[in-house]
């Protein structure tokens, strides 16, 4: 994607509020991982003129990255109205799949018709080291769906998730990232230069990373 509209990306989730920074008091991730950063890109569903952007964006790097695109999958939760969205942008069959099978009924873990051979991108919101993507997307390979890559709207770019989708074979397209976001950030006087060593050395090592 461009570094222009990543920069657009980036600014309207600052406008909302759906990306937060804060290097005084940073935020627990469930991984138990100390950040400095919050992100939460559910927020735009909220904002009709932000969505609409955002699944424009969406449906134009699916149109360019893969365009033999039969069908779109959501990963839940967060990727599930994204998605939607874009399936309805495109016209094109809509799926869903759960971090597990479901309990009762059928069980399913993925929702929606699956039509084995049928060629599909997977929708995500956000991409921290790729873990829960990739297992959607193994979902859909095991039900003989070929899945052709994913899209998202924001990623951390941690080499790690790099490593887990080049091992996957399953190309990922984003539309903004930290780099832009910090950028965007200290442009916007929202971060100070003297923030950005530490800002930065958290992506490299988020695990160890004392603020």
């Amino acid at each position: 994607m461009t570094t222009d509209l990543g920069h657009t990306i980036a600014g309207k989730l600052l406008d909302i509020e759906a990306i937060k920074l804060n290097l005084e008091h940073p935020f627990t991730w469930s991984s138990g991982w100390k950040s400095p950063i919050y992100c939460d890109n559910r927020l735009s569903l909220s904002f009709p003129e932000i969505r609409t952007y955002i699944k424009n964006a969406l449906v134009e790097a699916i149109k360019a990255n893969y365009p033999d695109v039969e069908a779109i999958a959501g990963v839940a939760t967060a990727g599930i109205p994204q998605g939607a969205l874009v399936a309805e942008a495109m016209g094109l069959p809509f799926l869903y799949v759960r971090s597990k099978p479901k309990g009762h009924g059928m069980e399913n873990m993925i929702e929606g018709k699956v039509t084995p051979g049928q060629k599909v991108v997977v929708i995500e919101d956000l991409v921290s080291t790729g873990g829960s993507s990739l297992k959607a997307a193994e979902a859909l390979k095991a039900n003989n769906i070929e899945v052709l890559g994913m899209a998202a709207i924001f990623t951390y770019g941690f080499d790690l998730a790099d490593k887990n989708f080049a091992n996957a074979g399953i190309p990922l397209v984003c539309l903004s990232n930290y780099n832009l976001l910090l950028e965007e950030a200290l442009e916007r006087d929202y971060i100070k230069q003297e923030q950005l060593g530490s800002l930065e050395a958290w992506r490299r090592d988020p695990a160890n990373w004392q603020g």
